[in-house]
Order: C-alpha cells, then sequence, then structure tokens
C-alpha cells in the first residue's frame, strides 16, 4: 500500500524524470506507429485485393515475420547501425531514431497482415464498383482503407499497443540510457529490479491510463457501421 501510494504522489507531482520517460514513449510510439500504418496499410490492401502468383508464399512470410523476436529484430537494427555496420557513420545507435527502426521492423508485417485479411474480408464489391467506375488501382486501395475505416482502426490501435508494450528490441537499440532513450517498459524493469516499487507503479498506471484514452479516442473517431 505505501508504495501505491508513493506511486500516486509521483504522479500527481509531475516528477521531471517521470515526464521525461513519458516523453519519449510517446514521440517512440507515435512516429513507429505512423510509419508502420503508412507503410503496412497500402501493401495489405493491395496484398488482400490483388491475386498474383506468389501471393500464398508472401502471406506466409508476412505471418512469419508477425511473429518475429523484438529481441532478434532489435540485434539486427544493432547490426546495421553499429560502428562497424553499413549505416554506422549515421550514428544513430542509442538514439529514439533507431528504436523507431527497431519498431517498424516488428509493427510493419502485423499491420500489412491484419490490413490483409480485412481487406479480402470485404474488398470484392468494392473492387467490382471500382472497376465499373474505372477508377485507378491506387484510388481503388484508397476505396478500400476508406471503406474499411473501423477495422483498419483497430489495426492502428493494435500497431500502437505492440509499441508502447515494447521491451526486448528498443532495450538493445536504445540502451535505456536516463535522460535519452529510457522509456515506459524499460524504466518499469529496471526500477522495479533496483526496488523502486513506487516508480515502477505510476509509470504502470500511466500506460494503462494511455491504452484507455487511445482507445476512447478512436471510438469517437470512427463508428462502427450499424446493419439491419
Amino acid at each position: 500500500m505505501d508504495s501505491l501510494k508513493q506511486a500516486f504522489d509521483l504522479l500527481f507531482s509531475l516528477d521531471k524524470e517521470l515526464l521525461q520517460i513519458i516523453g519519449v514513449t510517446m514521440r517512440m510510439s507515435f512516429f513507429s506507429t505512423l510509419i508502420s500504418c503508412l507503410v503496412g496499410l497500402p501493401l495489405g490492401a493491395l496484398l488482400g485485393m490483388r491475386s498474383f502468383r506468389g501471393k500464398a508464399f508472401l502471406k506466409k512470410l508476412i505471418h512469419t515475420l508477425m511473429g518475429l523476436p523484438p529481441v532478434a529484430a532489435g540485434l539486427f537494427v544493432y547490426m546495421l547501425f553499429t560502428h562497424y555496420g553499413p549505416f554506422g557513420s549515421l550514428n544513430l545507435l542509442f538514439t529514439v531514431r533507431a528504436m523507431v527502426v527497431a519498431q517498424c521492423l516488428l509493427i510493419v508485417p502485423i499491420v500489412t497482415g491484419l490490413t490483409s485479411s480485412f481487406v479480402e474480408s470485404f474488398s470484392r464489391p468494392i473492387i467490382e464498383t471500382a472497376r465499373g467506375l474505372g477508377l485507378s488501382a491506387p484510388r481503388t486501395v484508397l476505396l478500400c482503407l476508406s471503406e474499411g475505416r473501423a477495422s483498419l482502426i483497430s489495426v492502428a490501435l493494435t500497431a500502437f499497443g505492440r509499441s508502447i508494450a515494447e521491451v526486448g528490441a528498443v532495450s538493445i537499440v536504445g540502451g535505456n540510457i536516463q535522460w535519452k532513450t529510457r522509456v515506459m517498459t524499460t524504466a518499469i524493469m529496471l526500477e522495479t529490479n533496483k526496488g523502486r516499487f513506487s516508480f515502477a507503479l505510476a509509470l504502470g498506471v500511466i500506460l494503462l491510463l494511455i491504452a484507455f484514452i487511445v482507445n476512447v479516442a478512436a471510438s469517437w473517431v470512427v463508428k462502427e457501421p450499424k446493419h439491419g
């Protein structure tokens, strides 16, 4: 009970370190979700709409990457940006930008795979309508994404949830550096190991609040269509 009370005291005291950790977390999660959706939504829509040779293999590959272990993604990005890696000269290792790259490596396959499944389930009549209207392929993709926006909002929420809850990849490429790359999940792990349960609890409460706020906001943005 004492730890819980101290956690709420930290929340209301606007602790500088706590606010900085929240800021880094939100910046990383926002950009990784945005980039992943900009890449994954159109790719998933095309994959769901089109039939082509090798589609079954490509879907299996995407589904495999959807379960990519975070530490494997982190190690791959670390090798790219380390001093001896091909992009070492960019000096991105142990920065928020490197963390975003690692997150995108994890999230793009998830967005692509889920979008493909959703689009396949409702795209046929839309494609026939678009073909009758003489719409181009890009406009047909946009039409499919627009018509399935309720389902696609849930895809974006899944991407955001994966991003904000990630530990392994961001620990490797970010280094969990205080006042620089420490995010809520890595801070919770560190503070728990140090025995600072009040700080860890405060971060846990904030994570839950953010998840709740995002879901409420999404329900206002898109209303599920009523049938009948």
